[in-house]
């Protein structure tokens, strides 16, 4: 059976898993651990445990079996309101999941245990790793030399969102997990997630021992490029800039294959996103061929979200390459 690993952060990696897990494929799931902000910020700093956002959507992507539909509302329900519909919840803002997981790191006595217990009462087909066992916060230095620290603060920019991010690091570093390692090593083929380049994709990069894992692996190297630019981290950029961004902290000298969506958006939909800042990403293709060797276009796109991608689509690009 076919090795993947996937690599990313949470709501890119789970539209490729979710699709993933259809086909007869051994799937792995490498999660990026240094988010910050909202429930997974509170409860790292409360609880001193590995951020669980992403970790709880990989589990939610590859869950399986008679009770999934069921148990997928329960690890994804938010509290809002208290009981009485008359104001906020103490519990305001966070997930089940995400205080299940940490529920059970504290049972289990260690994250990675938390992880396994979630795994395996969701039934998920494959397994979920994170980057690294390292409670690492990331720091991006921008073109004017400021440094910007903290995952949140680089997701929503309160600074000057035209300021290109020129450097990307961990405080403190963070080693890769061997577990981790051993995926990656043993892998047919590996995917970089779709996913905001500088505070989702990177970060799982940068890791100390992933540079080195990524050059020792044979897997073939397949990235899914970003359908829509991120203020503050890619506005402006084209394909053939972030996958240079990608190589740079990869040390992937050339990937085998580029998936990118070709398919022209509605004029009114694209007017929408504008005004949060988001744009098309240009897929540059001439430009592409610097950095892999196959580049398939086409639409894959989701209908009901022009900035997600169609699980179906990319996956079956992905099992059949």
């Amino acid at each position: 059976m076919k090795k993947i690993v996937t690599i990313g952060g949470g709501t890119g990696s789970y539209t490729i898993l979710r699709g993933l897990k259809m086909f007869t494929l051994d799937i792995t799931a490498v999660v990026n651990i240094f988010d910050s902000g909202g429930s997974t910020g509170v409860l790292r700093d409360e609880f001193g445990v590995l951020p669980p956002g992403d970790v709880r959507r990989c589990i939610l992507a590859l869950s399986e079996g008679p009770r999934a539909e069921i148990l997928r509302r329960l690890f994804a329900y938010r509290f809002e309101s208290n009981g009485n519909g008359n104001g906020k919840s103490s519990l305001h803002g966070h997930s089940f999941g995400n205080l299940l997981l940490v529920a059970l790191t504290s049972i289990y006595g260690s994250d990675i245990e938390g992880i396994r217990k979630a795994s395996e009462l969701l039934d998920i087909k494959g397994r979920v790793l994170p980057v690294s066992l390292n409670k690492s916060h990331v720091i991006a230095t921008l073109e004017d030399g400021s440094k910007i620290e903290g995952e949140t603060n680089i997701d929503i920019p309160k600074h000057d969102g035209n300021l290109r991010i020129t450097d990307l690091s961990l405080t403190p570093e963070a080693e890769l997990y061997s577990e981790t390692r051993d995926a990656l090593l043993e892998a047919d083929t590996i995917v970089i997630c779709p996913g905001d380049l500088y505070s989702s994709l990177m970060p799982a990069l940068i890791v100390d021992g992933m540079r080195d894992a990524l050059h020792e692996s044979t897997a073939q190297k397949v990235c899914v490029a970003p359908l829509m630019s991120k203020w503050g981290e890619t506005n402006g950029m084209k394909a053939s800039d972030v996958l240079k961004e990608l190589q740079r902290y990869s040390g992937i000298d050339m990937f085998d294959t580029v998936i990118c969506n070709t398919k022209k958006a509605d004029a009114e939909l694209l007017a929408e996103y504008a005004k949060e800042q988001k744009f098309p990403i240009e897929i540059d293709e001439s430009e592409l061929t610097h950095f892999a060797e196959d580049i398939i276009t086409g639409d894959f796109a989701s209908e009901s979200d022009l900035a997600r991608h169609d699980s179906d689509k990319v996956a079956k690009v992905i099992a059949e390459l």
